[in-house]
């Protein structure tokens, strides 16, 4: 293992406004970071990994989501979503059994019905993939976790240290990665520096500054990622 998951993170044009959706139908708490961002915390989370940040970008968003969050609804339609500000793009029908939205900024995601024993809210983070098995065996082995597959060629990541949601799925798509995403993961290293996650097959696209203390990394598909230092121990 040479890491483990940290969080996720979405770009916006204002953080606030996507801070403030987001947290209204995740019943969480919307933080202010002082710096223009925002925070999601999640009430009743089992980890700081469910926290979502939205960060501030100048950059509009452009292209297809390809890294998004499944969330299990309370009530069986979405109407509450969608009261809050959220677009339907495509409601069930006879491929598909769940609802695909998008938030005030036009990230798409999925809106499934109530399950007996799960709890409403975010329950997987899916992305898009080329090769979703390659993608899925790179992430095992960063976070050391293991690949289950299913017939219709996705991949997940079962067990990553620190992954706080039921799935991790990577998704086959035939097109491939062209613009930068909207929305990634964090990860917390298990050493000081990332010269094992480069080894492995990262790319390094950002080292530490001043002001960020972490590095920023693409993946073998070019899905951007942070890494932190390992934190200092008490």
């Amino acid at each position: 293992m040479i890491a483990s998951f940290k969080d996720v993170c979405m770009d916006a044009a204002d953080a606030h406004r996507l801070g403030g959706f987001w947290a209204g139908i995740l019943d969480g708490e919307l933080v202010d970071t002082g710096d223009g961002d925002t925070r999601i915390d999640p009430r009743g989370a089992a980890s700081d990994a469910e926290s979502i940040w939205v960060n501030t970008v100048p950059e509009p968003r452009t292209g297809k989501t390809r890294v998004h969050l499944d969330l299990r609804l309370a009530d069986p339609e979405p109407a509450a979503l969608l009261a809050a500000g959220a677009r339907l793009v495509r409601e069930p029908d006879a491929e598909i059994s769940w609802w695909v939205l998008a938030d005030p900024e036009g990230n798409q995601f999925c809106a499934f019905a109530p399950r007996e024993g799960a709890r409403p809210g975010v329950f997987e983070l899916v992305v898009d993939s080329a090769d979703p098995v390659a993608q899925a065996n790179w992430w095992a082995r960063v976070t050391g976790g293991r690949v289950e597959t299913t017939a219709e060629g996705a991949a997940s990541v079962v067990g990553a240290a620190g992954f706080p949601w039921d799935h991790w799925v990577f998704d086959p798509v035939p097109e491939r990665k062209r613009v930068k995403n909207r929305v990634h993961w964090d990860v917390q290293l298990t050493g000081p520096e990332v010269t094992a996650l480069i080894a492995a097959g990262a790319t390094l696209l950002r080292e530490p500054t001043p002001a960020t203390a972490w590095w920023v990394l693409a993946d073998p598909e070019g899905n951007e990622f942070c890494a932190f230092p390992t934190r200092p121990t008490p």
